[in-house]
């Protein structure tokens, strides 16, 4: 296990399972672990995830994605119920899934301790349409909470289902959209702590360096983790950069007095 500290990002080179124990105080859990789906048969889902996902290969495949439904459900319900114990009592915890594994993840998130409160679809505006079917245009948020939520004062009401077209540059073959992302944080405390289990190339750990939370990601893959590492390095400078700017622009208006 490798541990790297970006301004107050800290990013994991591992296991899920062996840095979960780790770590405690999560207000959030905002995550996008592998579906092990893609397929209408068990060998379909044994894939690879390029093939399962991508249209032409251009981007590295990632490991985890390939478990049978019992295999899945059981490792699913061992991560979730590690992640709560990183949490505080109220946090909230939403992770994504798509269709084919929608049942088992609301039933792996309450094995796993959590309460579960709902699906939010995520709907995508580009898609590809199936003659003589319903277009598979959603892919789905499975959320809920660490016991009773705290419904501090000033939070307000958030959507029910988000519209979004997938990212056409990419560096992940699952990559969300950064949009997508920051929405989704609007049900995280502000300035809370909020943890990625499975960060892939770094989205959601952009989306809260920018919100001003801290981030704690967790990766497997040591490609995934160094390009998640170079984005949120990014987007903490890309902060530093808006101070000085708006420390200048004051500067200049004092001046000017």
């Amino acid at each position: 296990m490798m541990r790297v500290q970006i301004g107050r990002a800290t990013l994991y080179c591992g296991d899920a399972l062996e840095v979960l124990p780790e770590l405690s105080g999560m207000d959030a859990v905002l995550t996008d672990p592998p579906y092990s789906s893609g397929g209408a048969f068990r060998g379909d889902r044994m894939g690879d995830a390029q093939t399962k996902y991508l249209s032409t290969r251009t981007l590295p495949s990632f490991s985890g994605d390939n478990r049978d439904q019992r295999a899945f459900h059981f490792w699913s319900a061992l991560w979730s119920s590690a992640a709560l114990r990183a949490c505080k009592v109220g946090a909230v915890v939403c992770v994504f899934s798509d269709w084919r594994q929608l049942p088992v993840s609301t039933d792996y998130l309450q094995a796993g301790g959590w309460i579960w409160r709902g699906i939010v679809p995520w709907v995508k505006t580009s898609y590809r349409p199936q003659l003589g079917r319903f277009g598979a245009q959603c892919e789905y948020v499975v959320w809920g909470s660490a016991g009773p939520m705290r419904l501090d004062r000033g939070v307000r009401a958030l959507s029910g289902f988000y519209e979004y077209a997938s990212p056409m540059q990419r560096e992940h073959v699952t990559q969300k959209p950064l949009g997508l992302m920051a929405d989704l944080l609007n049900i995280a405390p502000p300035g809370g702590r909020v943890l990625d289990a499975f960060m892939g190339s770094g989205t959601t750990g952009v989306a809260v360096v920018q919100s001003k939370r801290e981030f704690f990601g967790i990766e497997l893959d040591a490609h995934a983790f160094d390009v998640a590492c170079r984005r949120i390095d990014d987007a903490q400078n890309s902060l530093f950069d808006e101070r000085v700017r708006l420390v200048d622009d004051s500067a200049d208006d004092l001046n000017e007095r």
